[in-house]
């Protein structure tokens, strides 16, 4: 149960959730004005073969929110090779990614539960660490749960 009293059932997602993972994604970004709507359409065609292959694999895991039956919140993690580092002597990287609650939704803790579960599982994979974008409306959740900048820097190249 959320903070606000919601009951809501959180889930693994699975092959039959692709279609529900992309139109998360594609409003995550309209929310944050990414790109006009022909470029996150493209966006989502270029996207399935990577949630579907990475969900086959294990290379992307989603978590679903389900209330009522009805999914209405998810993010996933996305997993990479990647070279070790002092701090972490794992050869792989994680990145939470997609974390989306649709607009009637928010403000009831579902983000937060389905971000509970993703570093549930991370910590059972023995993950030393996790990394995420956060946008504007997500960074005060992401700061309750302890997440900190970084030194990781960006440079577009078009």
């Amino acid at each position: 149960m959320s903070e606000s009293g919601t009951a809501a059932h959180i889930r693994e997602a699975t092959l039959a959730d692709v279609d529900v993972i992309l139109r998360h994604r594609r409003c995550m970004f309209a929310d944050m004005n990414y790109g006009d709507e022909s470029t996150r359409a493209a966006m989502v065609v270029a996207t399935r073969p990577f949630i579907d292959a990475g969900l086959r694999s294990g290379s992307y895991r989603g978590w679903l929110a389900e209330v009522g039956g009805r999914v209405v919140a998810g993010g996933g993690i996305a997993i990479a090779d990647f070279q070790p580092t002092p701090r972490s002597l794992s050869p792989k990287r994680a990145w939470i990614v997609n974390v989306y609650t649709e607009p009637a939704s928010r403000r009831q803790g579902l983000a937060r539960q389905v971000l509970e579960a993703i570093l549930v599982w991370c910590r059972t994979q023995g993950l030393k660490a996790v990394f995420l974008h956060a946008s504007d409306a997500g960074r005060p959740l992401y700061d309750s749960l302890g997440f900190k900048p970084t030194s990781e820097m960006g440079l577009r190249l078009e």
